[in-house]
């Protein structure tokens, strides 16, 4: 009988990286001290997507690292090819991490004959041969039971709220949502603090009309602090900072988790009546974003890996949110 050497020392897991978001991934490796493993993911000459997992990874526990921000649809499909690699080379375990869910706001019929897009991109990566999927604020939480595997959704508190007590001095805070489906993270996010609470309602007079905002709440002589989970072209943040220095705000910030930014929102910002608008990492920062005097990116690359620590130790994950 030949001889089987037996490896030690070897990770407890696996982690591929997509090309998404790379630094990010990298940020989380280095925070589990755990190596990329390594892999191909490239294009043929008519774009197709190829994946290639050049390190074993039978019996292994893998987490797959991508985030399906713009272009959305190419890293949809990376995601799903590589998983399709990573079951047909036989890991133990598939977890796909994804910080920024694409297709999230797409969470139901918004009119007759419409998609529910965020349920057919659920049923695409279960298909694919995912066993569960580790992501963070997702735009609606009722997309967790489009999923019929574990589904983790962090909150990213653990990252915003120590950086708003270190900056801010509580006493002067007053937390906003600024809009009304926001409520339930800014009523979180003031508990914590023990500061105020408002609300910015936005309606639209007629077709054509700008918004009209009304705050609800006490603002006035107020250090105002907006929280959300997606800044994509800026409007409403924008609007709802003029409209809370108009109602007596001494400053504005904002804190949102997913800065997708598309078109002109970073130079509309700068624009504005926001002093600083704070995002993650879980969308890499373009070079728009890198040069904004008034943006400025913080990290979940910690809260990340400890998450995936505690997936691949069987531990719990809501501890980190007491």
């Amino acid at each position: 009988m030949p001889h089987v050497a037996i490896l030690k020392n070897e990770p407890l897991m696996k982690l591929i990286a997509g090309n998404s978001n790379r630094p990010l991934a990298d940020a989380i490796a280095q925070n589990l001290d755990c190596p990329l493993t390594k892999a191909s993911i490239k294009r043929f000459s008519d774009m197709e997507v190829f994946a290639e997992i050049l390190e074993n990874v039978r019996g292994e526990d893998v987490f797959v690292m991508q985030s399906t921000c713009y272009p959305a649809n190419d890293n949809l499909m990376e995601l799903l090819i590589t998983i399709d690699a990573l079951r047909r080379g036989s890991a133990r375990r598939i977890t796909a991490v994804i910080p920024y869910f694409g297709y999230a706001r797409q969470d139901r019929k918004t009119g007759g004959r419409t998609p529910i897009s965020a349920k057919l991109v659920a049923n695409l990566i279960t298909a694919a041969g995912v066993d569960r999927v580790l992501t963070m604020e997702l735009h609606a939480g009722q997309i967790q039971g489009f999923f019929d595997i574990p589904v983790d959704n962090l909150i990213v508190s653990p990252v915003f709220l120590p950086h708003i007590e270190k900056n801010f001095d509580k006493q002067k805070l007053c937390m906003v949502s600024p809009d009304v489906g926001g409520v339930v993270r800014a009523r979180a996010f003031a508990k914590k603090l023990d500061c105020g609470l408002a609300i910015i309602d936005k309606r639209r007079e007629q077709a054509g009309v700008s918004e009209v905002m009304h705050v609800i709440g006490e603002v006035e002589g107020k250090v105002c602090i907006m929280v959300d989970d997606i800044v994509d072209s800026g409007g409403t943040l924008c609007n709802a900072a003029a409209a809370l220095m108009e109602h007596g705000a001494t400053d504005v910030y904002s804190y949102v988790v997913h800065g997708v930014l598309s078109g002109g929102a970073v130079a509309k910002i700068a624009d504005s009546r926001i002093k600083k608008l704070y995002i993650t990492d879980s969308i890499p920062a373009t070079e728009a974003v890198q040069n904004s005097p008034n943006i400025e990116q913080l990290t979940v690359a910690p809260l990340m890996a400890e998450a995936i620590r505690r997936i691949s130790g069987e531990q719990s994950i809501s501890q980190l949110f007491v």
